[in-house]
């Protein structure tokens, strides 16, 4: 299995949407929709109540590299 790389580049505050997350770490949407259901994974949020939702860069790294998300 393949790590799953975040640019180094990107900013932490920058917004990834859902499916760009999915995109990212090539997992389907219904897989990642399941582990929203179950309270697993990185935290997502809708603005304004409905709409698309965002993660952010942090909380992909935080969610893809767990050991040093306490750095």
């Amino acid at each position: 299995m393949n790590p799953i790389d975040v640019p180094t580049e990107w900013n932490d505050s920058a917004l990834l949407t859902f499916e760009e997350f999915c995109a990212l770490i090539h997992i389907p949407q219904r897989t990642v929709r399941d582990w929203r259901r179950r309270g697993v994974g990185p935290r997502f949020w809708r603005f304004n109540g409905t709409g698309r939702l965002y993660t952010t860069v942090a909380e992909v790294r935080r969610f893809t590299n767990p050991v040093n998300a306490s750095r």
